[in-house]
């Protein structure tokens, strides 16, 4: 019997390079995520009223409120405020998760053909690269 099982089936298979590939893909994939977090990404609603930072994977960083927009002894403007921030989030991590599928998708899609060879994700929380970063 050969040393490897993939002999049987012709075509010279290396696995030893696929494995190394993979590994090359897998720090690559990191390297991304932590460049991603260094990244900074803004969303902004009401005409720059409600600015919320996130980083590349979709950690929120800080949230910046224009002074005198809102009364903040009124129940109705502070619903508004909070709802503003929401929205502002949600602009910022659109952007962010853009991002990310642009830096990470080329790399995630090479991984999928190996059907968790690497454990399971390639080493990202969360799992995928288009969403699931822990946004």
């Amino acid at each position: 019997m050969s040393q490897n099982p993939f002999d049987a089936l012709g075509g010279g298979f290396d696995m030893n390079a696929l494995l190394q590939q993979a590994q090359q893909m897998q720090e690559q994939l990191q390297l991304a995520q932590e460049q991603l977090t260094e990244q900074r990404v803004s969303g902004t609603v009401a005409g720059g009223a409600v600015t919320v930072t996130v980083n590349g994977v979709g950690e929120l960083i800080g949230v910046d409120i224009t002074a005198g927009e809102f009364d903040g002894t009124d129940s109705d403007d502070l619903a508004d405020l909070s709802d503003m921030i929401v929205a502002a989030y949600r602009d910022a991590k659109a952007k962010a998760e853009a991002i990310a599928s642009e830096a990470m998708g080329p790399l995630a899609g090479g991984l999928e053909g190996l059907g968790g060879a690497l454990g399971g994700d390639g080493g990202l929380e969360g799992g995928s690269p288009s969403g699931q970063l822990g946004f």
